[in-house]
């Protein structure tokens, strides 16, 4: 069984990697256009929190060593991800992304970092940093939401990507099945949770990918904001992703 769940590890490790290279796309463009235009930093701020939080999750917790590692990964890409943005980024946005960074990423993560070990021993504190994680966790994965009701309402898929769709699926699924050898149901809520959203999202991307959207619903839901253009990128990060593994978590 620990020979399986090593297994298991493993190949969450390789897909929680590309969720968190899912947007290199995106980035390559801000890279050649030396703007980051309308795409915002958030969700990027989001999941370096929650990386964080499970690298430390899994740094505390004896024999979380794959749960620490991917996740350090995905620091270290956020991290760039952040970076281009502070460089890149319009006036307005570039201070924007600096105060999130300051209030999320240094005071939130010093603020848990400095309870959990000052104020905490053992296992109360791996359950805490894990509860942290794992309702970050839930949060992001719950973030595609949106666009399946945009798939619903016009019939199209165009703004769900399938691979997304489907790393979200495989991602949640190794981490949950990855959950249950360990048992470490900390680990299991928010993978689950990955799961089924990656599982309506592919049943979705099944349904009406061959359908031609209706012309109302689909200029209604553009002319409700443009923000759907840019919502795969939101999704991308997310996710993730457990991904953190929201990576993985």
């Amino acid at each position: 069984m620990e020979d399986l769940s090593i297994i298991v590890g493993v190949i969450g490790n390789i897909i929680s990697v590309l969720m968190f290279l899912s947007p290199i796309g995106t980035f390559w463009r801000i890279f050649r256009r030396k703007s980051t235009e309308d795409f915002d930093s958030l969700p990027y701020i989001c999941t370096f929190l929650n990386s964080s939080l499970w690298t430390y999750y899994g740094i505390i917790k004896p024999g979380a060593i794959l749960v620490a590692t991917v996740n350090s990964f995905g620091v270290l890409v956020e991290t760039i991800f952040i970076v281009m943005f502070l460089i890149y980024a319009p006036a307005k946005m570039k201070a924007r992304t600096g105060i999130l960074v300051s209030i999320i990423d240094v005071g939130i993560l010093a603020a848990a970092l400095l309870v959990t070990q000052l104020l905490m021993k053992g296992d109360v504190r791996i359950d805490v940093v894990g509860f942290l994680g794992a309702g970050l966790n839930i949060i992001m994965y719950g973030s595609p939401l949106g666009i399946m009701k945009t798939v619903v309402t016009t019939k199209s898929v165009e703004f769900m990507p399938f691979f997304l769709s489907l790393f979200m699926f495989l991602n949640g699924g190794v981490w949950t099945f990855y959950a249950y050898l360990v048992k470490d149901i900390i680990l299991g809520i928010p993978n689950g949770t990955g799961f089924l959203l990656g599982t309506a999202q592919l049943l979705l991307y099944a349904i009406y990918r061959d359908k031609k959207p209706s012309r109302s619903t689909h200029s209604d839901g553009l002319e409700g904001g443009s923000s759907w253009q840019h919502e795969p990128l939101l999704q991308a990060s997310s996710q993730a992703q457990p991904q953190g593994v929201l990576s993985e978590p």
